[in-house]
């Protein structure tokens, strides 16, 4: 039963659903809801699910906290796909409601900084109170908890709501990414244009250039980093954990070696996946610094080898 099932953070009717809709095996595998993050990975964890689809970044707000901790620490668990979601609301709302009648609203924490300007300018007294996912703020509105919620328009028949306003958003083409999160296992064949993941513990020691020492092995090797987060580690106060997505693939030889660097400078890194980049083409990705290709890597493990010998 779990080969077949995708977890997914619910109710129905969510971002993350629409996005998890949005790749082709989701039309052969069950979708079940998950009323969080933790709870839709420890599905995956038990084995109760083959994959889980998950937010992890925000085009406005930054990155989605739980979903990064989540992966950082427990059971190891891998990254095989990602989903970008371009992102904009509906003040979805009961029937028969005006503007004027809503005095509450809710919605996911993450929504809140993309719709603030128009909640400002529109309903500056309304209350806002967070909800644990923009579907489940519409079912709130439904049970009469709240007058308003901002949530995807597609969410509105779910719950008998109709979309008062249409396309709100702060930030014009915001978005949100998503990942197909399962066990460990191979990374899938390098596309050309692919990510690769990982999350970096500090060393016990800090000292001047701590951080630099880590991102000098993807610089030394032109492996371009495309995000770098910071989180506590929960082991007191100056202990942290960096999330970090290069460009590339494991199987390439400057992304291979800039992970070994990590792992000799780090005292654990955790290696979160190498997956395709979404919508993107290998012309699309930042092409090999001189000297870090893999054919430059090969020729240059070759001549190490015949000064080894005697040959060079």
């Amino acid at each position: 039963m779990s080969a077949t099932r995708y977890t997914y953070l619910g109710p129905e009717g969510t971002f993350t659903e629409a996005a998890l809709r949005q790749l082709p095996e989701a039309a052969t595998r069950q979708l079940v809801p998950m009323l969080s993050v933790p709870a839709a990975l420890d599905a995956v964890r038990a084995g109760e699910a083959e994959a889980a689809l998950v937010p992890i970044e925000n085009s406005v707000e930054g990155a989605v906290t739980a979903t990064m901790d989540q992966l950082a620490t427990g059971e190891p668990l891998m990254i095989y796909r990602e989903v970008v979601l371009p992102i904009a609301f509906a003040l979805l709302v009961r029937p028969g409601t005006a503007l004027a009648d809503v005095k509450t609203v809710t919605g996911h924490p993450v929504a809140q900084p993309q719709v603030r300007n128009w909640l400002a300018a529109h309903l500056p007294e309304a209350l806002w109170e967070p909800a644990a996912s923009n579907a489940d703020g519409a079912r709130l509105v439904q049970e009469g908890r709240y007058d308003g919620a901002f949530a995807g328009e597609f969410a509105a028949p779910t719950y008998g709501l109709e979309p008062l306003v249409k396309d709100i958003h702060d930030v014009a083409n915001a978005a949100t990414r998503f990942v197909l999160v399962g066990r460990p296992a191979r990374p899938a064949a390098p596309t050309g244009a692919d990510k690769t993941s990982v999350v970096v513990w500090q060393g016990r020691v800090d000292h001047p250039g701590a951080l630099l020492e880590l991102l000098q092995e993807f610089a030394v090797r032109g492996v371009n980093l495309v995000r770098i987060e910071s989180r506590p580690t929960g082991e007191g106060i100056g202990n942290y954990c960096f999330s970090m997505d290069a460009e590339g693939h494991i199987n390439d030889r400057r992304v291979a070696e800039a992970l070994m660097g990590l792992k000799r400078v780090s005292p654990r890194v955790r290696f979160l996946g190498s997956y395709p980049r979404a919508g993107a083409a290998a012309k699309d990705t930042t092409p090999p610094r001189h000297g870090t290709s893999d054919e430059e890597f090969v020729a240059a493990a070759e001549w190490l080898a015949r000064c080894q010998d005697g040959r060079a």
